[in-house]
């Protein structure tokens, strides 16, 4: 792979010129079919101006749908979308994407092998005359620091560059949304932590609203003000980062946001009894079944001193941390902690552990788990 010359240290050299106006645009009530299937059920939600909004779920969930939706690529089957209250899509209305004044940026780039940098930039400006669409595209290579590359072919460009120039593309007309499918998803390892990042910077001195959408909750944690999670078509919870984490909704969305051990419960005089001890509930009436779910950074393995016996079945180095496999007395599936790497010594495998109360989280048992 060719290196990537650009970094982050390069951001406060880049054009900050052609600033846009960014919209609020809302999603009311929106419903999807594809053969007989309902893809999107009823979901209504509104991106703020200017704010980044993260589309996260699982493969199947509707989120893609939904960007294509707000596209103009596909239409929906009932429901609404409006652009600073005006309807856009609708019984009566559907604009074509290129006049909705959004620029979408796809999970591939799809950039011409054929068409030098800045020729793939220009593409979309088929409005301006030649001079004036050369002189925007260059202007927006400027904004994400490739001005130097303008003639250049995409195959002479590393990932990341081509990212930067598919970014580059999307926002030289000046969208006032720019949609973004699984932007990153193409990218090395070692790059995207890097290249989010410089998305991110180039999103806030452009102005635009952003929808992005992903599959990984880290990213959207990393990238949006607000993230919207998704399932089988459905909105879960809306939310900031720290709203969806701390404070999920249901088993799904907090098992989305951090790995977790799950055990059966009943309410009995407000506590809940589980193999790694009696939990707070509180909240729940008498006699309840629930599902009790503790985050694998909140359990502490200690050689002694803590609450619970428990048996080392089987530890993988992963760097900083380790993952530990666990046998513990009340249940015959194994449980899973992670713990600092250098938190065990090497051979011990008979340990005790205890729970940090902030990680334990208690649902209805009819939350759905699949």
């Amino acid at each position: 792979m060719i290196s990537d010359p650009v970094g982050s240290s390069d951001i406060g050299t880049r054009s900050a010129s052609a600033v846009t106006f960014a919209a609020r645009l809302v999603f009311e009530d929106i419903h999807h079919r594809y053969h007989n299937r309902e893809t999107v059920r009823g979901i209504s939600l509104t991106a703020e101006p200017g704010e980044v909004l993260c589309l996260l779920g699982p493969s199947g969930s509707g989120k893609t749908t939904l960007l294509r939706i707000a596209a103009g690529i596909e239409a929906q089957t009932s429901g609404r979308i409006l652009m600073n209250d005006r309807e856009i899509a609708g019984p009566a209305v559907f604009l074509p994407p290129e006049r909705r004044g959004v620029g979408l940026m796809f999970q591939d780039f799809a950039l011409f092998p054929h068409m030098c940098v800045l020729d793939n930039v220009r593409f979309g400006l088929t409005a301006l005359p030649r001079a004036a669409a050369e002189t925007e595209a260059q202007r927006a290579l400027e904004r994400v620091g490739l001005a130097h590359y303008a003639r250049k072919f995409p195959h002479e460009l590393s990932g990341g560059e081509q990212q930067r120039v598919a970014l580059a593309r999307a926002l030289a007309p000046r969208p006032s949304v720019l949609l973004m499918d699984e932007p990153f998803s193409g990218l090395d390892s070692r790059l995207k932590d890097s290249i989010r990042a410089d998305t991110l910077t180039i999103l806030r001195q452009t102005r635009a609203s952003a929808i992005v959408v992903t599959h990984d909750a880290e990213e959207a944690m990393r990238m949006g003000d607000r993230i919207a999670l998704l399932r089988d078509g459905r909105l879960v919870q809306v939310g900031t980062a720290e709203e969806l984490y701390l404070r999920p909704k249901d088993l799904f969305a907090a098992a989305f946001f951090s790995e977790i051990n799950e055990f059966p419960g009943h309410v009995r005089g407000g506590v809940v009894e589980t193999p790694v001890g009696n939990v707070d509930g509180s909240g729940f009436a008498d006699g309840r079944t629930v599902r009790v779910a503790v985050r694998l950074s909140g359990l502490r393995i200690l050689e002694t001193g803590g609450t619970v016996p428990a048996r080392i079945l089987s530890r993988r180095f992963l760097g900083v941390v380790e993952l530990l496999t666990l046998a513990i007395p009340g249940t015959e599936a194994p449980i899973h902690a992670r713990v600092r790497a250098d938190q065990i010594r090497a051979g011990l495998r008979d340990v005790t552990l205890s729970v940090n109360e902030r990680d334990i989280l208690v649902f209805e048992k009819h939350d759905r788990t699949s």
